[in-house]
């Protein structure tokens, strides 16, 4: 029997599928859009491949919308603006961007940004979305040492700030972390994934590290100064966090989607199956499950 309390299957960890279900009934499926915005990171981060899509949004809501429906014809549909930092913009182009959302028909709106570029008015006017709307926030470590190596641009202070002004507003938060960051022990990413649980937030995306051509890590995987993680130690450091996670906390994501025409490493992580199903094996493996530790783990000091 599944120990864990927030599944229907044999997963151990508290998935989106289970939280759309159980929250709106269904399968919410996600329509990846570019929003035309940029970043204010200078330089970038070093793992970081530009893209960028020059469609208007409504055709690429269009065709998103007919690939989509190809699988469900009656599919709630998620504007999900994860390319660039989608709040580097005037509060009125971001009130802007949310209207076209909700005049396409999009079910839900989720978009992913900085907590460099969250201010009061912003929040307020992302709270006020009548919307179901979640704001990924992008951490990716809680060392600053990692921050700094990888041109991350701000500190974990600087993350705590703009996390606490959208919980402020009652704004649903889901934070991304990734494994694998150089420098970084599998001991550094249990670290994080400790000092977030504290923060409680209502959802974790959990990436692997991917090396794509043209950036500045690929360079340092191609020197040899970069090693990525194997298979087997992702998923080790990947259950070992969950175990630490709060268990009404939703796992958004457990691996990473990266460009196989740009992957140069690590090529395990282009079989996401692969991935998932051996983070499962490891769960019940190990007899573990997400928020196993977390008790434990949040009466600790800080």
């Amino acid at each position: 029997m599944n120990p864990f309390k927030f599944s229907d299957d044999n997963k151990r960890y508290h998935t989106l599928a289970y939280h759309n279900k159980h929250t709106y009934g269904g399968r919410v499926y996600k329509a990846t859009l570019d929003a035309h915005f940029s970043c204010p990171n200078n330089g970038g981060c070093i793992y970081c491949k530009d893209t960028f899509d020059p469609r208007p949004i409504e055709e690429q809501w269009s065709a998103e919308c007919a690939r989509i429906r190809a699988k469900d014809e009656n599919a709630k549909i998620c504007a999900y603006f994860g390319v660039h930092t989608n709040t580097f913009c005037t509060p009125e182009m971001l009130s802007e961007l949310l209207g076209t959302a909700r005049k396409l028909g999009a079910f839900s709106v989720s978009l992913a940004t900085r907590t460099d570029c969250l201010d009061e008015q912003k929040a307020r006017i992302l709270a006020g979305f009548p919307l179901p709307l979640t704001v990924e926030l992008g951490l990716q470590t809680v060392h600053d040492s990692t921050a700094k190596f990888i041109n991350r641009g701000h500190t974990f202070s600087d993350f705590l700030r703009g996390y606490a002004l959208l919980k402020e507003h009652n704004i649903r938060v889901c934070v991304h972390i990734i494994n694998g960051l150089p420098r970084e022990t599998p001991e550094m990413m249990i670290e994080t994934a400790k000092v977030l649980a504290k923060l409680r937030p209502n959802g974790v995306k959990i990436h692997s590290l991917h090396v794509l051509r043209g950036t500045r890590l690929c360079e340092l995987y191609e020197s040899g100064e970069y090693t990525p993680l194997t298979r087997e130690e992702y998923i080790d450091t990947t259950s070992r966090q969950l175990e630490l996670l709060p268990p009404e906390t939703v796992i958004e994501r457990v691996t990473g989607d990266g460009d196989k025409s740009l992957l140069a490493a690590p090529l395990w992580s282009a079989d996401k199956i692969s991935v998932l199903g051996g983070l499962d094996k490891r769960l019940a493996d190990m007899n573990t499950y997400q928020g196993k530790l977390f008790g434990e783990n949040s009466n600790a000091g800080s």
